[in-house]
This record gives C-alpha cells, sequence and structure tokens, in this order.
C-alpha cells in the first residue's frame, strides 16, 4: 500500500486525517497490529530519531512535530511503549514522545480498543483494566517482532509511560496485581460505576493479568492507585518515576498516590506537581480550547506550557538514566 493512503486509513480508523498536503508524517508513522483469536486489532503511531530538522504537521486537532519522509537514525535504540488515560487519544502525550524521540528513543503508544476518544465502547467495563495491560504487551511484541523498527531496537532497553488509567496500566505490566477483594472494593462502595458495581458484586477477573519483565523502567503519571495493596506491588523490581498532581480530579487522589509512594518496594523517584490539576499532564490543542475549555483550564499561577518543558526534561532524564547504552 502506498505510504499516504496507510497513514490516511490508518488516522480515519482512529478519528483523525491528515490535511490532503501531507504525504506522510516522517518521525511520526502509522503501525498495526493485527488482531489474533483472542484481541482486536490495535492502531498506533511511532515517534522515532530523525536526522533532519523538525515541521509541523497536523493531524487532526493536533499539532505535531516532525519531518515528512524521514528515515529513522540509529540502531540498537532503546524502545518506549506509551499507554493513554481512560476515553483518551495516543497524542494526549505527544510531546513528550517527540522529546524523547528527538534524543533517540522510539516512542510506540497504541489506542487502547474500545477505551479511546473515538470508542469508549468500554471504557466503563471491568474488562478494559484486564485487557489494557495485555495490550501494551501485544505492542511490545509487535514493535520488537515484525514491525519495521524491529531491527533498530534494543530489546535490552524496553521502557514505559504511561498517564492516568495508563499508570494503572503500567503498574500492572511490572508485576503488581489489583487487589480486587480488597483496595478496589473499597474504592468502589462509594463510587456509581458500572465497572465499580462489577467490583463490588465480585465480577472480577478470576485469571491473572498480563506482565511483561521485558520493561526495565517505568514512568507512571498521575495514575489510577487506589486498587492497589503493599502486598500487591511487592512484586515490583524496575526503578519507577512516579508522578502525582497536587489537586486530582477525574477519580485521582494525591492520597492514593502518596500511598503507592509509600508502598512501592523498588527503586523510585516521587514527583508532586504543586498546584497542578489531573489534566495538567496533557497539552491543549488550540482547537481543544475551544470546544472543550474546561480541559484545559488551570488553576491560578500554573502555567502548563512551562510545566511541560519541565516535565519532559524529567522524564529523559529518567529513561537516559536507566536504559541508557550499558558500558562496554
Amino acid at each position: 500500500m502506498h505510504a499516504s493512503n496507510h497513514v490516511c486509513r490508518f488516522l480515519s480508523a482512529i478519528g483523525f486525517c491528515l490535511t490532503a498536503t501531507l504525504a506522510q508524517a516522517a518521525g511520526l508513522r502509522s503501525i498495526d497490529i493485527p488482531a489474533d483469536a483472542s484481541s482486536p486489532a490495535i492502531h498506533g503511531v511511532v515517534w522515532y530519531p530523525c536526522p533532519e530538522k523538525p515541521g509541523e504537521l497536523r493531524v487532526g486537532d493536533y499539532v505535531l512535530s516532525g519531518v515528512e519522509d524521514c528515515p529513522l537514525a540509529g540502531n540498537h535504540l532503546p524502545l518506549i511503549a506509551d499507554s493513554h488515560g481512560q476515553g483518551a487519544t495516543l497524542f494526549v502525550n505527544h510531546d513528550t514522545a517527540e522529546t524523547l524521540a528527538d534524543n533517540g528513543f522510539i516512542v510506540a503508544a497504541i489506542n487502547h480498543p474500545g477505551d479511546t476518544a473515538q470508542d469508549r465502547s468500554r471504557s466503563d467495563d471491568l474488562s478494559v483494566l484486564v485487557e489494557r495491560p495485555t495490550d501494551i504487551k501485544r505492542l511490545i511484541d509487535f514493535m520488537i517482532g515484525s514491525s519495521p523498527f524491529a531491527a533498530s531496537i534494543d530489546q535490552d532497553r524496553i521502557g514505559f509511560f504511561g498517564y492516568s488509567r495508563g499508570g494503572y496500566t503500567g503498574l500492572v505490566l511490572i508485576g503488581a496485581n489489583p487487589d480486587w477483594a480488597g483496595e478496589a472494593s473499597k474504592y468502589c462502595q462509594q463510587r456509581q460505576l458500572v465497572l465499580c458495581q462489577q467490583i463490588v458484586d465480585r465480577k472480577y477477573p478470576s485469571q491473572p493479568l498480563a506482565h511483561d519483565p521485558r520493561i526495565k523502567a517505568a514512568v507512571i503519571v498521575d495514575p489510577l492507585a487506589s486498587f492497589f495493596s503493599a502486598e500487591s506491588l511487592a512484586p515490583i523490581k524496575v526503578p519507577v518515576q512516579l508522578w502525582a498532581s497536587e489537586r486530582g480530579g477525574f477519580g485521582v487522589l494525591l492520597h492514593d498516590i502518596a500511598a503507592l509512594d509509600a508502598n512501592l518496594p523498588a527503586k523510585h523517584e516521587y514527583h508532586v506537581v504543586p498546584n497542578a490539576g489531573h489534566l495538567a499532564f496533557g497539552l491543549c490543542p488550540p482547537a481543544l480550547v475551544k470546544e472543550r475549555p474546561e480541559l484545559c483550564v488551570d488553576a491560578p499561577g500554573f502555567d502548563r506550557v512551562a510545566f511541560h518543558a519541565e516535565f519532559n526534561a524529567d522524564v529523559l532524564a529518567f529513561f537516559r538514566k536507566w536504559l541508557g547504552r550499558p558500558a562496554k
């Protein structure tokens, strides 16, 4: 298939399309993970190092940084798998992905089936919390297996970035098991959610959730943390950079993330962002500012753009520390 048709088909499938003048978003290449017997097809994008100066790419509401028809620069590169929040999109942390790609990382992000801005059909169902870690495991399988990037990835240097429900996803992937009968049930006693009713009714999964020991370091951003007990976090061994917004929101509470910090057994950093709400970790494109201003307004005195410059630098420094080239 011609590259421009492939990109447009991919972006149309997730509710976006490139402007007609753009043939291919180099540095932002689409990927398609085929369905298998038990799981649906997954669509994603990959940011990767490029030897040319970035240009401006418009994808739906988003303004991205990249270069048309840019070749991949480098080999034996570290891979970061990226997981978005509930009902969001793989572009929500695009500036972080761009920063990592500009500094030698391959970043692969997906839209979790049934839990995206374009398809919320299962956002409120407990099955999504079971399947999200499997989605990322399939992404890593694809990236190091049959993807066009496979030969350029160092399989010993794989990391994870997850925001909100994506943070929950990452905690499971690096070894945690939700405490459905304990902490999750307590959290759900006061919440009128379909997902919570399933937990209260003890309809939670009996099968083990997917863990992935290939992940060597994880950035966990304002996660849904209330489903984990100290015991359920005990298996985590990899370094973690944990972020929390002081004001929280959307079911994320600073108290719960502080408990996660206290209970994480592995080496980790803990950053609380003063005066930030939960949505501060995503940048708002201009169209979203107009359409959904409530998602883009911060507390007085909080500068989201300035914060992102610091945040991206800290995320980059963390991954460089733990996924840098080993000494020869």
